[in-house]
């Protein structure tokens, strides 16, 4: 217990399936203690518990599970501090920007997940050092202080990072996806290992890390994150699968995991004998990472029986999790849960109460450069955009060649009114890219909001903000190619206002699509539900039914479609026009 990151835990997490009511224990009777300098492998068969475990100890559970018991570090409760930024979950899921490079995708992490504390630690220790009159190497000092500054575009701690995970030779590259040619799955698995790593966080939980990575990989990231552990007196816990003897030995700890229940906790030199004390041995050609995980199965449990003079007899998980406590190991660790960790040990350092690791107006920078990035690295769908109302609008200039509004007949004002309404449905349309290109961006989008990266406001900001400029490019384009072709109103205030109320127009079908892709998340249901609420503003739009025959009891529909109001400013710009009003005058003189 004397250690400044300990992690125990007492929880029983439960799940309650909507369909049929049946309660579905996930974790059962939890209890244990991660220490720092130890590194740790969570052991389980497939379904047993060790995903929910580590988002458990990292506070990423979902709001769904019921809970019971508490999960304190240091002493000090989840209410205290922020457990996910004060400690690090490394995803089994590759979720990435595929149009951004190994390099950009780490330092990105790294500015928004900050320095933590090692300023004020460096600053500590500088003066500790002037006290000693000790004399740092400079060497060493250059990088504590380099790997101390924050906000800075590259850093230190990102090409760090790149080397020794074994991407510095596809540092440049896209990350990739279906439709983007890019890094491997391995590079992938070592990209998402990366992005937590490059943050402050002491505590490191790794979930599945060696999925797509072969044993050599696996065994040079375990081992450099072995060295992180002993040097910056880290506490890190990795659940791997299946890994190979030679990464198995690089752990100090091992928990075994079953069914929900903790079958051993302890050091890994000590398991073996639990077990044999049970009537199980490994055989010596065995792995022991893979005895462990059948050794608690029913259908392979036989095999390893060793007592010959003894009938083999069924040992169940809860049996075993129940001899543990009567283990020594066991029994000295629910010692060690006994005694109550002293708060005032704790340093400041340990624990993040920041909830961010920028403040706003750096979040704010940070998201805008990224987002401009990917605008960039996305220029061919603007380009797209822009060329296609190009063409629409040279064919719309020659149907709606010079339309003009004879004398005397009102009723020819139908032409008019034809091409605005034409003019008002491309620019609507013109904003259906959003739908995908945010369905695209919301995996990652959630898994950086639940990590803290940022507030989720600052990038609603940045994405209004940087979808302005384009709003305006699309109307002026659409506005110069029409306007005086199809023989508006020739006067230049006539001329703007039409290109502000189109304007308006695009950024509320941006902003429309946008929150139907965030709410509907699925690209099929969005595309449906998303050409379903069109039909429903044009259908209550004033143009296909006027607002007099349109039924008292759908009037409400009519005053909530957005394309009446854009309808009405652009008719009463073009009809309320002096040109107009002279040419109907001049049919009645007084």
């Amino acid at each position: 217990m004397k250690c400044p990151l300990p992690a125990c835990m007492q929880s029983l997490v439960g799940r309650l399936a909507s369909s049929n009511k049946k309660t579905i224990n996930i974790l059962r009777n939890v209890d244990g203690i991660l220490k720092p300098s130890r590194m740790t492998l969570l052991l389980g068969p497939p379904s047993s518990g060790k995903s929910t475990l580590m988002r458990a100890l990292t506070g990423k559970l979902d709001k769904t599970l019921k809970v019971s018991g508490s999960i304190t570090y240091c002493g000090h409760t989840f209410e205290e501090f922020y457990p996910e930024r004060t400690s690090a979950y490394v995803s089994q899921y590759d979720l990435h920007n595929a149009e951004m490079t190994v390099r950009e995708t780490l330092d990105f992490s790294r500015r928004c997940l900050g320095v933590g504390a090692r300023y004020d630690m460096l600053a500590e220790l500088a003066a500790r050092e002037r006290e000693a009159g000790i004399k740092p190497d400079p060497e060493i000092d250059a990088y504590m202080k380099a790997t101390a500054v924050q906000g800075q575009q590259t850093n230190i701690v990102t090409d760090l990072t790149l080397k020794v995970l074994g991407l510095d030779i596809c540092a440049d590259m896209p990350i990739g996806d279906e439709m983007i040619r890019g890094i491997s799955g391995g590079q992938k698995k070592r990209v998402t290992t990366g992005e937590m790593l490059t943050g402050p966080a002491r505590a490191l939980f790794m979930d599945e890390i060696s999925t797509g990575l072969d044993s050599s990989s696996t065994f040079e990231i375990v081992k450099y994150i072995r060295q992180l552990v002993h040097v910056m007196n880290e506490t890190v816990m990795i659940s791997l699968l299946q890994p190979p003897p030679e990464t198995y030995n690089l752990f100090d700890d091992i928990i075994l995991l079953s069914e929900g229940y903790i079958v051993y906790h302890g050091p890994r030199d000590n398991i073996l004998d639990f077990f044999e004390a049970a009537g199980f041995r490994c055989p010596e050609r065995k792995g022991v990472a893979d005895f462990l995980q059948e050794v608690t199965s029913k259908k392979d449990q036989q095999q390893y029986w060793y007592l010959d003079q003894q009938q083999y007899r069924h040992v169940s998980v809860p049996e075993f999790a129940q001899r543990f406590k009567s283990f020594h190991v066991g029994q000295q660790m629910l010692k060690e849960l006994q005694i109550p960790f002293d708060k005032s040990k704790t340093h400041p350092a340990a624990l993040t109460t920041n909830k961010y690791g920028q403040s706003s107006w750096e979040s704010i920078k940070t998201v805008l450069s990224r987002e401009q990035l990917l605008m960039k690295r996305n220029s061919f769908i603007y380009i797209f955009k822009v060329t296609q109302l190009i063409i629409l609008g040279l064919m719309a200039m020659t149907v709606f060649l010079r339309t003009k509004m004879p004398y005397g007949h009102i009723s020819d004002g139908g032409k008019f009114f034809g091409a605005l309404t034409f003019s008002l449905i491309t620019v609507l349309f013109n904003g259906f890219a959003e739908l995908q290109l945010t369905i695209k961006m919301l995996p990652t989008f959630y898994k950086q909001r639940d990590f803290l990266f940022f507030p989720p406001w600052t990038f609603a900001l940045v994405t209004i903000i940087l979808r302005i400029p384009v709003s305006l490019m699309e109307s002026a384009v659409w506005v110069v190619l029409t306007y005086y072709v199809m023989g508006f109103a020739p006067a230049p205030g006539r001329f703007f206002r039409q290109l502000l109320a189109f304007f308006g127009t695009h950024q509320m079908a941006m902003g429309l699509f946008r929150f139907l892709g965030a709410v509907l998340k699925s690209m099929v249901v969005a595309n449906t539900f998303g050409m379903f609420v069109m039909l429903l503003i044009f259908i209550f739009g004033g143009f296909i039914i006027p607002r007099g025959d349109i039924r008292p009891w759908w009037i409400w529909a009519y005053w909530s479609s957005p394309m009446m109001y854009s309808q009405n400013a652009i008719s009463v710009n073009e009809f309320l026009s002096s040109r107009q009003t002279l040419k109907h005058l001049s049919k009645h003189p007084q």
